[in-house]
């Protein structure tokens, strides 16, 4: 038996028992949450490789190869150019400390820190995963004690908040329409025989709606958020003075809801390949659902924070200078900067949601708004 496949077993071990302990059904947040999270086993707290260019085997390469790629991965210009719109929110708050959540590979905060220097006086980085945060550690080592790591958050913080694709993986609610009736969505396994096998959906009742009604009476899968919007709140309920800054692929709520996407947004990545079965390979993959950002921003601003702008990532990069200084810049180079801004590649797909609290001012005395919004701001479609 391969290392891999003790690993995912083990992991349906620890799965199946957290079902019969929940009575025979899972809902499928709960189950998000074993497969990702599970200490040692779920796939954030393993030690696979995740973050990177390159596919395992491909172009004759041995060893093992990513799953996907993240946008400070493909170019230091991504990490460079956000820096700018940190360097402006700490001044206007009058703060020297970055928190980021969700750090992977430590690529964006190396990028940050290379950049800004001594306007930082802490960076501090709050995952989950023990096998990431001992990745980062290493590679932020040349920053020294200016970096530190966080389990949970403090009563009180200050400062620019960071999260690069930090809200797709957090766990999701299922609920879906069938023949007019909502139902949740859970995860069962396949058969007393085997519980520690194969895993199957299986639906229950429930008062739950999505926050929009959708039309029709086909039948109807999509997400609701409880968590990504707890964790807004709660950011809200610490963040005492400062700026937040998310980045992530999803929707408003309004076209999240549409009636054509029936199938949902659940998916998966493994080896650079995208499929939609969360519940084969537990552990070996990743499992992330599309952004709801209507839904975070109403949970921001009913907990106190100020939306301080919405946007593609494409425009907001561009407004905050991404092709300053490109003249001289390989061609290369030049193709990963165009994935981070072109409409078929990361720059519409992916949204950058800003929020803000305290009275945060520019150096003339008046009132501060982020360099990244300042034009094509859509926070009007929210």
């Amino acid at each position: 038996m391969t290392q891999t496949s003790i690993l995912t077993n083990d992991l349906q071990v620890h799965i199946a028992k957290a079902i019969g302990a929940a009575g025979g059904w899972l809902g499928f947040d709960d189950f998000m949450a074993l497969a990702l999270y599970t200490p040692g086993l779920g796939y954030y707290a393993n030690d696979s490789l995740k973050f990177g260019l390159m596919p395992a085997g491909a172009h004759g390469l041995k060893g093992a190869g990513s799953d996907f790629v993240t946008a400070p991965e493909l170019s230091p210009r991504f990490g460079q150019t956000l820096a700018r719109q940190v360097a402006q929110a700490l001044q206007a708050s009058a703060t020297a400390e970055v928190w980021e959540f969700g750090a992977g590979s430590g690529a964006l905060a190396l990028q940050i820190l290379d950049t800004l220097g001594p306007e930082i006086e802490r960076y501090t980085i709050v995952d989950l995963s023990g096998s990431l945060r001992a990745r980062q550690r290493e590679r932020l080592a040349v920053h020294g004690a200016k970096v530190r790591w966080a389990t949970e958050l403090p009563a009180e913080m200050r400062g620019v908040v960071l999260g690069n694709e930090v809200l797709d993986a957090m766990p999701v609610k299922l609920l879906m329409r069938l023949n007019g009736v909502w139902h949740e969505r859970g995860v069962v396994a396949a058969s007393l025989e085997a519980p520690q096998g194969r895993f199957i959906y299986a639906d229950q009742l429930t008062a739950l709606r999505p926050p929009l009604e959708v039309p029709g009476q086909q039948d109807y899968l999509t997400e609701i958020h409880p968590q990504a919007e707890g964790f807004i709140r709660t950011l809200a309920d610490r963040l005492k003075v400062g700026a937040v800054f998310l980045l992530d692929y999803g929707f408003p709520e309004h076209e999240y809801y549409h009636p054509q996407r029936s199938m949902g947004t659940v998916m998966c990545h493994r080896n650079h390949l995208v499929d939609a079965d969360a519940l084969a390979d537990v552990g070996l993959k990743d499992i992330t659902a599309h952004v709801n950002f209507t839904g975070i921003a109403l949970a921001g601003q009913e907990a106190g924070l100020a939306v301080a702008g919405y946007t593609s990532q494409g425009r907001f990069l561009l407004n905050c200078g991404l092709l300053d200084g490109m003249e001289n810049s390989s061609l290369s180079e030049r193709a990963m900067v165009q994935k981070l801004v072109n409409e078929h590649e990361m720059g519409e797909l992916f949204k950058v949601i800003a929020f803000a609290t305290g009275k945060l001012k520019n150096p003339d005395g008046t009132a501060w708004e982020p360099l990244g919004f300042n034009a094509g701001d859509r926070t009007h479609t929210l």
